[in-house]
């Protein structure tokens, strides 16, 4: 029997209500059943399904993610206005030892690392490194870090991975 994921039924659902030009309850009914078929036909295309244990812990990683991402702007927009004193900028590449396995978590943390201005998502081997390259590479071990507790950790947590 095929599984409706309820939480991503109901942000397809909401999606659609907030791109119709009149959310009216027809539409909200229109967009639920849109969404119950669309998970139906892509539930084949998901052989791995999330394990969400701890859904509450996304909030203060949101609001995490937002502070981190204003903080970025402002350190970019610092380095782009050459407003960073005498000091040198050093961009380059910056190998994370990582401890996700999940693939949903991985997604999550590829989103957050791109999404904060300054970093991006290079890559990850195998042997489960996490490759970023960083704009303005100051303290390697710092941001190494900071990844690890600030993202890391939480989606070990919401998603129940065990530390290995």
């Amino acid at each position: 029997m095929r599984r409706v994921p309820p939480l991503l039924t109901l942000a397809l659902a909401g999606m659609w209500l907030l791109l119709s030009a009149e959310p009216t309850v027809a539409q909200a009914a229109f967009g639920t059943v849109l969404a119950v078929v669309l998970m139906l036909a892509a539930s084949d295309l998901r052989p791995v399904h999330p394990r969400l244990r701890r859904v509450y812990l996304f909030v203060p990683l949101v609001a995490t993610v937002l502070v981190d991402i204003v903080r970025s702007n402002l350190g970019v927009a610092r380095v782009v206005l050459n407003l960073v004193r005498d000091r040198d900028v050093r961009s380059g590449f910056l190998d994370v030892p990582i401890e996700l396995t999940d693939p949903h978590a991985l997604a999550i943390l590829a989103i957050i690392v791109t999404s904060t201005p300054g970093t991006s998502w290079a890559g990850v081997s195998p042997g489960r490194t996490l490759t970023l390259h960083v704009l303005d590479l100051q303290d390697e071990s710092k941001l190494i870090r900071l990844i690890k507790q600030r993202y890391e950790q939480p989606l070990k947590r919401i998603f129940n991975e065990r530390s290995l």
